[in-house]
């Protein structure tokens, strides 16, 4: 079994700045995929980043692509998700996933995901 805890979310302005963390314990996740997903309110969960388990494949939503930046460290088994020039519509839930890596890839699919962290909230003021 693999936990994984978001923190690094909070209220911001447009424009502004967050970074994500999310932690793993439970067992180590270099031999997991990693993603991020947001949901907002009234929408259905969708897919942000992911990043392989060496770091050497990443992937990202094209509504963040040139803002946000998924990175990881296996040796503090801790993954992140740093945010630039955050816009109202990136106020969500962002929610942290860990796949049990098949090969060298990511996933963009939530379903192929096999754990999930409980969130963090994200809010951007316009």
């Amino acid at each position: 079994q693999v936990q994984l805890v978001e923190s690094g979310g909070g209220l911001v302005q447009a424009g502004g700045s967050l970074r994500l963390s999310c932690a793993a314990s439970g067992r180590t996740i270099s031999t997991y995929a990693m993603g991020w997903f947001r949901q907002a309110p009234g929408k259905e969960r969708e897919f942000v980043a992911a990043i392989s388990w060496s770091g050497g494949n990443t992937d990202y939503a094209d509504s963040v692509k040139g803002r946000f930046t998924i990175s990881r460290d296996n040796a503090k088994n801790t993954v992140y998700l740093q945010m630039n020039s955050l816009k109202p519509e990136d106020t969500a839930v962002y929610y942290c996933a860990a796949r049990y890596s098949r090969g060298g890839g990511t996933s963009t699919i939530s379903g192929s995901y096999d754990y999930w962290g409980q969130g963090t909230q994200v809010t951007v003021s316009s």
